[in-house]
């Protein structure tokens, strides 16, 4: 197994990656010490098993398991030093917690629960899709600048567009690249906010100007930045109903 942690103390880090290291099936991979760190890394070495602590700066361990897409998130095990936050990671479906301070034994019955569970898609998702309904993971969005992570306001966002395996986040001053799907990526920021006018394309609602009709039901969308769009008739009324149209 391969294995992120990510705490801010490194005497905490240091405890983990020593009794993880005595285990013949676990490599860690990565050690973070706050929670961009942490998704970066969860990004760039797509780790099995991550073990976050959930008071760190930047992003605390629930936003980060929040950011991650559901189909190729790491099995998540919360660390804490509080109560409260214990029983809301244990809540979130997560494979496991561990309350601060823990002994070694906790950490064994800990991998029991995580080898059980590592062929387990739906153990990866359901931790990612509580965290978002926990946080204000639809408020803001972790995207890539340059090497490092960096949040941006949704509202920001004009529009998305899915290329492959990955979607472009359009905003008016640049444009992102996510290894993300289009619809992973909608159900984080929310269907209230987006709405699909193409198989492969989004809008952000508020950024639409106006609409041009042409032939057989589908339209041009004009958005605030003069980027002109093209509204699929699959989707326009759906989205016309949404706007009062």
């Amino acid at each position: 197994m391969r294995v992120l942690i990510a705490d801010d103390e490194s005497p905490a880090r240091d405890k983990l990656q020593r009794w993880l290291g005595e285990q013949a099936d676990i490599d860690v991979v990565a050690r973070s010490e706050d929670g961009l760190q942490a998704a970066a890394a969860i990004e760039e070495l797509r780790p099995d098993v991550a073990y976050l602590d959930i008071q760190m700066p930047g992003l605390n361990g629930l936003e980060v398991a929040a950011q991650l897409e559901q189909d190729t998130a790491p099995l998540i095990v919360f660390v804490t030093a509080f109560d409260e936050h214990a029983v809301k990671a244990f809540d979130l479906n997560a494979v496991d917690y561990l309350l601060k301070p823990y002994d070694k034994d906790r950490l064994l019955r800990s991998l029991i629960r995580v080898r059980d569970r590592l062929g387990s898609t739906e153990s990866r998702a359901s931790a990612v899709t509580t965290a978002r309904g926990q946080t204000n993971s639809s408020d803001r969005l972790l995207v890539p600048e340059g090497e490092r992570l960096q949040l941006i306001d949704s509202t920001s966002i004009d529009w998305l567009e899915a290329d492959d395996n990955y979607v472009r986040v359009h905003t008016a001053q640049r444009v992102y690249m996510l290894r993300r799907t289009l619809q992973d990526l909608l159900s984080q920021l929310g269907e209230q906010r987006f709405a699909r006018i193409h198989k492969s394309a989004a809008v952000n609602i508020s950024a639409i100007s106006s609409f041009t009709p042409l032939f057989k039901g589908d339209y041009e969308v004009q958005m605030r930045t003069g980027q002109v769009l093209r509204l699929s008739r699959r989707f326009k009324d759906a989205l016309f109903a949404r706007m009062g149209r």
